[in-house]
């Protein structure tokens, strides 16, 4: 269930409803709303016209400043990237602020000039926006929205359908940074400044790999980390994706959080890593192509795509034996984003 029951009988949303739930969510409330199929990726190519890409997000994430990053870089970065793993070359972002009374000027300043130099790092102009102030309580200090605008090539092709059996999968770096630097935040276990978010720009990463071979499907590893990812692709392209956990890359602090919290760091957010699923005999090529980039330089293999359907991914433990990779029930860590 999507939600919880009230007194009333009615359904309501239950505060960070995710996973299988946010799936749920978007198929029988959103979708049947808009009349429109669940899109292959977090950005819609636009109707009549091949070469535009389109996409919105919203920020929430609490604290707003965390190490590697704040609210304001996170929003700019998220929708580079949510264009960049489409195929697009990102160009365009708008700005939506809803600020809380009493918000201190100068973090809005801050802020303002993050958001302004992740976008030139990201080589995108923010050309229009919005600003709505609310009363106390009732924006946690501040939320962003951004939408983005880029432009595709004819040439690119990704899609489910483009995935085969005996394709390689890739991953741009280690995973779970950042969920386990904002867990770490807000549980003060000494650990936090330890672990710096992964918060980066993809497009050129992106670039290069389309350059350099067949690249089937690239997703951000952002909510419900490289867990949700490959888990939505098997099962969208009917077939099964091995993983190899020894592949898998993780550092040392990320999983002494994911330790003392529970969780694993394969289902904790990115918001600088792509999953992408590339043609075989292309691998080597479009890995050396990723470690020439900067974001990419810890890039590597970490599975191969087989024929069949069920389960949808498993996973090769350190200790030699595979093991079905399934989703948690809900968000683990609500407001990382």
């Amino acid at each position: 269930m999507t939600g919880q029951t009230s007194v009333s009988g009615q359904v309501t949303l239950a505060h960070g409803s995710g996973g299988r739930a946010s799936r749920e969510l978007l198929r029988t409330v959103i979708e049947s709303s808009f009349g429109h199929a669940v899109t292959q990726h977090d950005s819609a190519v636009v109707a009549g016209s091949d070469s535009l890409a389109i996409t919105t997000d919203t920020f929430v994430v609490s604290p707003r400043h965390f190490p590697g990053g704040d609210i304001g870089r996170l929003a700019v970065f998220g929708t580079v990237n949510d264009l960049a793993v489409a195929g697009a070359d990102p160009r365009y972002l708008t700005c939506g602020l809803v600020l809380e009374e009493g918000l201190e000027l100068s973090e809005l300043a801050g802020i303002c000039s993050s958001m302004a130099t992740a976008a030139a790092e990201a080589g995108v102009d923010i050309v229009a926006g919005d600003t709505k102030v609310v009363a106390r309580g009732q924006a946690d200090g501040m939320y962003i929205n951004t939408a983005g605008v880029g432009f595709v090539d004819d040439r690119v092709h990704l899609g489910f359908e483009e995935i085969r059996p005996g394709d390689v999968v890739l991953v741009s770096g280690d995973v779970g940074r950042h969920g386990a630097c904002v867990a770490g935040m807000r549980q003060d276990f000494g650990l936090s400044h330890d672990i710096h978010s992964d918060c980066a720009p993809l497009a050129q990463l992106c670039r290069v790999m389309l350059e350099a071979g067949t690249v089937r499907y690239m997703r951000d590893a952002t909510r419900g980390g490289l867990g949700a990812v490959v888990t939505e692709l098997a099962l969208a392209s009917g077939t099964r994706f091995q993983l190899v956990e020894d592949d898998i890359p993780v550092q040392g602090a990320v999983r002494a959080v994911c330790e003392l919290l529970g969780l694993s760091p394969l289902h904790l957010a990115c918001e600088g890593r792509l999953v992408a699923v590339v043609a075989e005999p292309d691998a080597d090529a479009i890995l050396a192509a990723m470690r020439s980039i900067d974001v990419g330089s810890g890039s590597c293999r970490i599975g191969v795509v087989r024929e069949g359907d069920e389960p949808p991914v498993t996973l090769l433990t350190y200790l030699g034996v595979e093991t079905v990779l399934s989703l948690p029930a809900g968000e683990l860590l609500p407001r990382i984003c």
